[in-house]
This record gives C-alpha cells, sequence and structure tokens, in this order.
C-alpha cells in the first residue's frame, strides 16, 4: 500500500491530523504504463524488509540503492521508461495496450522475444534518431494515466535494474564478515551459437558516414537480398519489400555520395588517402564487391559502380583543372593559364603515382582511371575555351600546348610513360575545331600583316616624303613565321603563304611608291647628296625583303613560287630603278668628260680620263653606303656603262689612222687606259670581270697588219661578245684606214658566217655591251644603182665620203 506523507510541521493553531494517507493501490493492465513506486514508497517498502531482516540503516543514507555504474535504481528505471515509451505497439487503431492475436509485433515485444526476428523496421529507428536529437521532456506524470486502473508493475520491468540489494547495517560494516566458502565450480554447458542480428537503415547509414565504406556495402547487399526475397513472397508483404527497395535506392545514393566525396578529398590532400583500411582501399573494396554483385544481378540490372567510379574521377579532376586554369592572373592571357594547368597536371598525377594509385587494389587500374579522367577533363576545359573569342597570341598558345606541351611534357614524360600507355587517349581537340582554329590564325595573321605593312607604308610617306623604309618589314613577318612552326608542319606552311601573299602585295605598292618619288618633278629639286642618300635608302632595304622571300618560298608549299617572284621583280624593277638613278647622275658629272676622249689631243694628255677617274673614284665613297650586294650590282653596271661610253668614242669615227705608227700609238693608248679602268673597278668591287677584254680586242684589231691575224681577233672578238655586229666591225675598220674593199670583205665575212650560224643568241640583259652602242651612220656613197649589186662584186676603189658639218660642242 503506498503512504504519502505531509511533511509541513503542524502550526500551533493547527487541529491535529493523521500523518500519513493511505491510499488504496491501483492496477493497470498497460504494461508501458508503469506504477513506478514513489520516493517515500521505496523508502518504506526498504525499511520493512530491514525490519524483517532484523538490521535497519541509519537514517542519514541514500534511500536509492545504487548501481555499478554509478546510478540509482530509480533513475534507471526512469530512463528505460522514457527511452521506450514513445514506440508504437503496432499498427492497431486501438488505443495504447498489448497487441491483440494476428497483430504485428512491436519493436519492444520482438526485442525482447525470444529470439531474434527479421530486420528492424526503419521508422522505428527514425522515431529514435529524433529522440535521440531531442532531449525527452515529457515526466514520469505524464508516462502515467490515472484514468485507468493501475496494478502492480510486471515482472519484467524490472529486469533492467536486477533485485535489490540489502543496505549493509552498522554491525556488518564495523565487522567483515567470514569469508563464505566457494562453491564447487561446475562445468558450464557450451551457450548455442546466436544468429547474427542484421543492422537497420539508420545502423547502416551511420557506418557510411563512418567511412566504413565496405561493412555498409555489405549490409547494403543483405539488405537488397532481403528486398529480392520479398519480391518473391506473397502479396501480403509488397508493401514492407516496397519500403525495403527505397532503403536501399537511398543508402545506395548515400554509399556513392561518400564514395565520390573520399575521391575529392584525396585528390584535394593526397596525404589523406590512408593506408591498407584507408578510405581509397575501402573504396577500391566496395568497387570489387559490386562488380561480384553485378554479375549475380545480370546485365539488366547491374549498377556498374566501377563507371561511375570513372566518371567520377573525371569530373573531380575537371573541376581541379578548372580551377588551376582560372586561379592565375588575367594578365598573362592564355599562356598564363595553360602555365597552370602544366603544373596542376604534373602534381596530381606525380601524387596519384606516388600515393592513390598503390592504395587501390591492383586488379582495377587506378592510374589509367585517373590518368583518363584528368585526360577527359582537360579535353572538356579546352574545348570550353576554344569556344571562346580568343585572339591571335592566345589561339598559337593554345595550339601549340595541344600539339607539343602536352604530349612531350606531361604525357611524355618517362616515368609516365613507363606506367601506362597513352595512345588510347586520343587527341584533346577534335580535327574540326583545330582546323577552325588554324583557320582563324591565318585569316587574322593576313589581316594584320596587311594592316601593319600599310600602316608602316602611310607613315613612313607622310614623314619622309618618300617610300617608307622596309626595315620593319621582316619584323613584322618574322613574329608570325616564327611562331608558327611550334603548332604544326601544315599550319606553318598555310601561314607562310599567307605571309608570303601579304609580302607580295606589299612590294607591289612598294615598287609603285618608288616609281612615283622618281618622277615627282620636286624631287628632282632635292640636293645631289640629299637624293642620292635617298636613294641609297630604297636599295638597302631590297636585300633584307629579299632574303625573306626566299625563305618564305622554301618553307611555303609549291603554290608560294608565283608569289615569290613577284616579289621577286618587284624589288629587282625597284633596284634597277634606283641604279639607273644613281648611274644617270653620275654621268651627268662624266658625260663632259668623255666628250674629250678619241680626239688628236687626247693622244697627248690624259687630263680628261684622269677626271673620269676621279669622279668615279669620288661617288665610289658615297655609293659605298649601299648594301653589299646591290653596291656590287651597281659598280658592275657603272663598269659596263663606262666600257660603253668609251668604246662608243671610239667607234663614231673621230680617229683616222692612216699608218702603222699611228695606229700603234692608239692601240698602246687604248690598253693603257683599258688597265687603268680594269684596276679601278676591281678595287671598287665589280664583278664584271668579262669587260676587261673588249678593249684589248679592239686594240689588237687597231694594231694587227695581216688580214689573216685581224680575221683571227674579229672571230675572237665576236664569241667573247655575241651582240656586235658587221656594222662595229666596219666602223672599227674605219679608224683603222682600212678601205680596201677585199680585205673589208673577207674580215666583214667573218662576222656575217657567225651570224648566220646562230650562235651563242643575244646574250642577257647584264652581258650585252655592243647592243647598247649605236651603230655608226652608213657612209654615203654616189648616186651608183649598186644596190642589185651584189657585195662580192663591187669595185675595190674606195669610194668617197660626204663630210657632213661639224656638231656643236657641248658647253661644260
Amino acid at each position: 500500500m503506498s503512504t504519502l506523507r505531509n511533511f509541513r510541521s503542524p502550526g500551533p493553531r493547527d487541529p491535529p491530523r493523521p500523518t500519513t494517507l493511505q491510499l488504496k493501490p491501483t492496477r493497470s493492465d498497460n504494461p508501458f504504463e508503469a506504477s513506478a513506486t514513489t520516493e517515500e514508497e521505496e523508502e518504506e517498502e526498504g525499511e520493512r524488509r530491514e525490519g524483517a531482516g532484523g538490521s535497519r540503516s541509519s537514517s542519514w543514507e541514500d534511500p536509492s540503492p545504487s548501481l555499478p555504474n554509478g546510478g540509482s535504481y530509480r533513475r534507471a528505471t526512469l530512463e528505460k521508461l522514457v527511452g521506450l515509451s514513445p514506440f508504437r505497439l503496432g499498427k492497431s487503431p486501438s488505443r495504447r495496450g498489448s497487441p491483440g492475436e494476428g497483430e504485428p509485433r512491436s519493436f519492444l515485444d520482438r526485442v525482447l522475444g525470444s529470439g531474434p526476428g527479421p530486420r528492424r523496421s526503419s521508422e522505428d529507428f527514425s522515431l529514435l534518431q529524433r529522440l535521440n536529437g531531442r532531449p525527452p521532456k515529457w515526466s514520469l506524470g505524464s508516462l502515467l494515466e490515472p484514468e485507468t486502473p493501475t496494478r502492480l508493475p510486471l515482472p519484467f520491468l524490472r529486469l533492467g535494474r536486477g533485485p535489490k540489494p540489502r543496505r549493509a547495517s552498522l554491525v556488518d560494516r564495523l565487522l567483515p564478515a567470514a569469508p563464505a566458502p566457494a562453491p564447487a565450480s561446475a562445468p558450464k554447458p557450451p551457450e548455442p551459437p546466436q544468429a547474427k542480428e542484421p543492422l537497420s537503415v539508420l545502423e547502416i547509414l551511420e557506418l557510411i558516414q563512418q567511412r566504413e565504406l565496405a561493412r555498409a556495402d555489405e549490409h547494403i547487399l543483405e539488405l537488397e537480398a532481403e528486398e529480392l526475397a520479398a519480391g518473391s513472397a506473397p502479396a501480403g508483404a509488397g508493401r514492407a519489400g516496397g519500403r525495403r527497395a527505397r532503403d536501399v535506392a537511398l543508402l545506395y545514393e548515400a554509399l556513392q555520395r561518400e564514395l565520390w566525396t573520399v575521391v575529392a578529398e584525396t585528390l584535394a590532400a593526397p596525404g589523406a588517402a590512408g593506408g591498407p583500411g584507408g578510405p581509397l582501399a575501402q573504396l577500391g573494396q566496395v568497387l570489387k564487391q559490386e562488380e561480384a554483385a553485378d554479375r549475380r544481378r545480370g546485365p539488366g540490372g547491374s549498377r556498374e559502380l566501377r563507371a561511375h567510379w570513372a566518371e567520377a574521377v573525371c569530373r573531380v579532376a575537371g573541376e581541379r583543372l578548372a580551377g588551376a586554369g582560372a586561379g592565375t592572373e588575367s594578365g598573362g592571357g592564355l599562356a598564363s593559364r595553360l602555365e597552370g594547368l602544366q603544373r596542376r597536371l604534373l602534381e596530381d598525377l606525380g601524387a596519384v603515382r606516388s600515393r592513390l594509385a598503390p592504395a587501390y587494389p591492383p586488379c582495377l587500374g587506378a592510374f589509367r582511371v585517373y590518368l583518363r579522367g584528368y585526360h577527359g577533363g582537360l579535353a572538356a576545359w579546352m574545348r570550353s575555351t576554344a569556344c571562346q573569342g580568343l585572339l591571335l597570341p592566345d589561339r598559337l598558345a593554345l595550339l601549340h600546348w595541344h600539339n607539343h606541351v602536352y604530349p612531350r611534357e606531361i604525357l611524355g614524360r618517362a616515368d609516365l610513360a613507363a606506367l601506362e600507355g597513352t595512345d588510347e587517349l586520343g587527341p584533346l581537340l577534335a580535327p574540326p575545331t583545330l582546323r577552325r582554329l588554324e583557320d582563324e590564325c591565318v585569316t587574322d595573321v593576313k589581316a594584320q600583316t596587311r594592316a601593319a605593312l600599310l600602316q608602316t607604308l602611310q607613315e613612313e610617306e607622310e614623314r619622309w616624303g618618300s617610300p617608307p623604309l622596309t626595315a620593319p618589314v621582316p619584323q613584322l613577318l618574322e613574329e608570325h613565321t616564327e611562331r608558327a612552326p611550334s603548332v604544326s608542319p601544315e599550319f606553318q606552311e598555310r601561314v607562310t603563304l599567307c605571309c608570303l601573299g601579304a609580302l607580295a602585295e606589299f612590294l607591289q605598292s612598294f615598287q609603285q611608291r618608288v616609281e612615283r618619288f622618281h618622277e615627282n618633278p620636286s624631287t628632282r629639286d632635292l640636293p645631289p647628296d640629299s637624293y642620292t642618300c635617298r636613294t641609297i635608302t630604297l636599295v638597302n632595304c631590297c636585300p633584307p625583303v629579299r632574303v625573306l622571300a626566299e625563305q618564305l618560298a622554301r618553307a611555303g608549299p609549291l603554290e608560294s613560287e608565283a608569289m615569290r617572284e613577284t616579289a621577286a621583280s618587284a624589288l629587282e624593277r625597284v633596284t634597277r630603278l634606283c641604279h639607273r638613278v644613281l648611274a644617270d647622275r653620275l654621268f651627268l658629272e662624266l658625260q663632259p668628260h668623255f666628250n674629250k676622249l678619241m680626239k688628236r689631243k687626247w693622244l697627248n694628255s690624259s687630263e680628261a680620263f684622269d677626271s673620269i677617274l676621279g669622279t668615279l673614284g669620288a661617288q665610289a665613297l658615297t655609293l659605298r653606303r649601299m648594301h653589299s650586294e646591290p653596291y656590287q650590282v651597281l659598280m658592275s653596271e657603272l663598269h659596263r656603262r663606262v666600257l660603253v661610253e668609251y668604246v662608243r668614242r671610239l667607234l663614231r669615227g673621230r680617229l683616222s689612222c692612216r699608218s702603222a705608227r699611228s695606229r700603234a700609238r692608239v692601240a698602246a693608248k687604248l690598253r693603257d687606259e683599258a688597265t687603268q679602268l680594269q684596276r679601278l673597278f676591281r678595287r671598287l668591287e665589280s664583278q664584271a670581270s668579262w669587260l676587261d677584254a673588249v678593249v684589248p680586242h679592239l686594240a689588237d684589231v687597231l694594231q694587227l697588219e695581216d688580214t689573216p691575224s685581224i680575221q683571227v681577233e674579229v672571230g675572237g672578238l665576236v664569241r667573247d661578245y655575241p651582240d656586235i655586229r658587221r656594222k662595229h666591225v666596219a666602223a672599227l675598220l674605219d679608224v683603222r684606214g682600212l678601205h680596201g674593199a677585199a680585205a673589208r670583205h673577207e674580215i666583214l665575212a667573218v662576222a656575217r658566217d657567225l651570224e648566220q650560224s646562230g650562235g651563242p643568241g643575244a646574250p642577257p640583259r647584264d652581258r650585252a655591251f655592243f647592243a647598247d652602242i649605236p651603230v655608226p651612220r652608213p657612209p654615203l656613197c654616189l648616186g651608183l644603182h649598186l644596190a642589185r649589186l651584189p657585195m662580192a662584186h663591187l669595185p675595190a676603189a674606195r669610194l668617197p665620203r660626204l663630210r657632213l658639218p661639224p656638231r656643236p660642242r657641248a658647253q661644260p
């Protein structure tokens, strides 16, 4: 019987009242409505038991016996009631109570039953999870329902706290009890093996969160097997089977999230991979277990977790590469971003090779998977970058990195190539994408080159009033041609052809502006020194541009030959025009001195010839500022023109050597001056050595006396200078004073035979000599009808010539 005590001390005026109140105990049929005794009832019950046992403890002791763990029986009972009361007893709509027959067993009934039943429901543990997250707020009074009749607590509710020990008396505490004899130890019978209880959904989820991935996957596979078994059960278990299927799907999602988180964390911090029992080893064990399960499931139900692992590696690698590409400074352009990608690739692949790949099982080929993942992530990044609006330097950097840096500096490293073959990876960018990038580069090169050359042309023309200096032209073209080989040989040919075409167009414009410059009347008013310096500057522009055109033509395809010829023709015209202008300026000074040659005074004085030599030497000092190649060409041209003018004065017929003495004197004078001209132009680096024999040949023809020797010498003259004609030989015979018809006919027949035989043909322009000498006027004869007579039947008598009045001399 329960007793409630009133601990309030009565006042002096209070009527006497009983100190205790007897309550009739009530019983309840609900085992979860625990009729736990109050503190006073437990105290009275303990006093009664101690009185019956003949001993009683003092009143200051704690009336609640203590448990081995430091708690009290009362507290343990309340915590057990509070922890177990929220669980429902089943799906019956009736009020709380013991389940009837045929109804589902409650969680408590299944836990405390005789043997291990089926897997605990996830609904109970979801409720338990919510209760563990929030401390219970109900009290003992809320658990008791006063409306229902109470009864004594059932025995199994006291199982948790065991039998209540008797408090020791004062005598027992003061006098130690004698040791009781040890009972005889009887052999314990072997306990039957207990069946392993399956884990719940919540416990599997906790394993996943604790990174016990292999164990969690094992239990998920067991739960999946139960779900498959439930699917083949009668129709009554369909609802439970559907719940298990949802649980399995959710657990697989949680497991995969944790697996891919492990992949990302280990790539970010390779030291977190751990040893044989680390996260990556757990991941590899899960992949092996799932592969074995896929073989049991068949092709229709396989989960292909290994393929999802490869996709996760590729995704995480792409995120890391994108972060490395975007993390660099934007001031360096795409080249600095590519350098950041190269560093990230080398660091990550080195970490995979040394730390991550050994943590996986060898059968998975982890390094190959990671290498393909990084290759796929890099390909995705480069495809997205190629679709952006890139500038020409960025496109060239991307193509160079794709074609050379990545295969050589990353895939071509010895440590990577020795582990895995890289031939199966494929290109980062598709061939159409590469072709599009190259086309855009070629278009930009053409546009930039033409614009830069046109701007240079305009700026220099405005600055100097003359055609531009083409010194920056090779620099503009080399800027593109030097970077083209770093992409590919095909791209180099396309860029080279593009640059050569732009150069040919520029040189045509350059030639036209040079011609306008020399044709401009205001140019003639310039001082001679200024005009000569500008012309030399224009000539000096041609050799480096010609060399560049030749290099571009050799490196380009066959189609570049036509463009090379166009560029060479334009440069040749510019050089020839400038040389002609310089030579004409020089001969304006030399002409008065040439007019004094081949006269009687010339035989006795060398003043005119010395003036010619002095003027040539002085002008050569100014012309030496010219580039070596055009300077030598100009000296050769001056050498030719000087001798042409010298021989022209000889063949004009101002001299007539009637005696052998006069012929020997003229021949000696010609040989001496020819030797001086030869030494001068050799010192001036003239390459026209073929001109050295022309004046000695003429001197020999003048000096020889017998006709056969003259014929031999004329034959040699015709062979060395094929452009000579019979009229030139006839004029030379007139200077010699040979007027005999028979001898003249025999000598001229040699030249005629060589002309009729065809000979070597017309010489090239730079080897022409007599073609530039005007043919002397034919001698005027008497009015005889000689046109019908053959040359062989002409009389040997000398026909008189009509003398014309002398020409006025040029004013010096």
